[in-house]
């Protein structure tokens, strides 16, 4: 009987030994999936985003083996970018791909809108991508449980009007500017000694053609896409203020619900996908560039010296104000990181 009963223990034993053979393949190979979502079209030709999420999409499931599935919700399919932010923190998706709307939820972010704060896209990319981006990556993590994979590009903003040239901020004073509801914007096109103008976007294009408002400002892909050169014939390169693109992850999924292979993959996928973003950024905006020359805007680069002008009139007041809203030093960082940036490259870029 003792004899029966140790075998029984061993076939039991191997019985479970086999269960575990056959099912464990099935648990190591369950799929992760992660939702997606961000405001641009999803052609990669036309839109960062749509070119960053894209990228992220293909190298995260070849490289992981279709271990992980990327879903993406291009052109707000999930919401806004206030709503996918929130749908982050929450892990009701995954992931993100946002700008301006995550001041919201992190305040020091909002020293990137200095204006005149960067000099060029390469010295934007230094900064970002160097020390003082993984510090503000890090912060952003801690008070709010959003990692940040990469810095992407949203492109410089610029100054277009229905009235004259703007070469100085002496041809801006007086000058109905529509700009977003922002105190940053408000405080900016005040000191340059426009008088800003909060128009929502829907209605933007009326009031630039009613004559409601001179001018507004915006990267040249946009000014392109939404024909504001039929009702704007000034386009001042300036590039007041350099748009930043945060590719986002829920932490609790990265860590808990990731192998580390797999987050391998994702952090490496991240960091390609936002320099192709830029990429398509930079080739885009010097299409509409030349795109909106031939469609008979009068196109103005403004010389170093003269855009110097621009940052002497308005930087000062924004810091002001920013310096109540955030930690000052946020601001000293990013000044410092800049310095430092334009040094190491010798302002060869600029």
């Amino acid at each position: 009987m003792k004899k029966f009963g140790k075998v029984m223990k061993v076939v039991s034993l191997c019985l479970l030994f086999v269960a575990w053979l056959v099912t464990a393949p099935s648990v190591q190979a369950e799929k992760v999936v992660i939702k997606l979502g961000h405001s641009d079209p999803e052609d990669p030709c036309i839109s960062k985003k749509g070119a960053a999420a894209r990228v992220f999409k293909d190298i995260v499931e070849a490289e992981t083996g279709g271990s992980v599935e990327v879903q993406v919700f291009p052109s707000n399919q999930l919401g806004g970018e206030r709503e996918m932010i929130e749908s982050t923190k929450l892990g009701t998706i995954q992931m993100c791909i946002v700008s301006a709307a995550l001041a919201g939820y992190f305040r020091p972010v909002m020293v990137l809108d200095i204006p005149y704060l960067f000099s060029s896209a390469p010295v934007a990319w230094k900064v970002l991508d160097g020390p003082f981006g993984q510090e503000l990556s890090a912060a952003l993590l801690r008070e709010t449980g959003l990692r940040n994979l990469a810095y992407g590009e949203t492109g410089f903003r610029h100054f277009t009007n229905s009235k004259r040239p703007v070469r100085t901020p002496e041809d801006l004073k007086g000058l109905k500017i529509r700009v977003m509801e922002s105190p940053i914007y408000i405080t900016m096109v005040k000191s340059l000694g426009a008088l800003p103008t909060p128009i929502a976007w829907p209605e933007v294009y009326g009031a630039l053609q009613q004559k409601v408002v001179d001018g507004q400002e915006n990267p040249a892909g946009v000014i392109y896409n939404v024909k504001f050169y039929e009702v704007q014939k000034y386009l001042t390169l300036d590039g007041h203020s350099y748009g930043t693109d945060f590719i986002l992850i829920n932490d609790d999924f990265y860590r808990n619900k990731l192998t580390e292979e797999q987050r391998r993959v994702i952090d490496k996928a991240a960091i390609i996908a936002g320099n192709v973003g830029r990429a398509i950024q930079q080739l885009n905006s010097a299409m509409a560039v030349a795109k909106l020359k031939e469609k008979g805007m009068e196109v103005y680069s403004p010389t170093p010296e003269e855009r110097e002008k621009f940052k002497a009139a308005s930087q000062g007041p924004v810091i002001e104000w920013l310096k109540t809203q955030v930690d000052p030093s946020w601001v000293d960082k990013v000044l410092a990181a800049v310095k430092q940036a334009e040094e190491e490259l010798g302002k060869r870029t600029q």
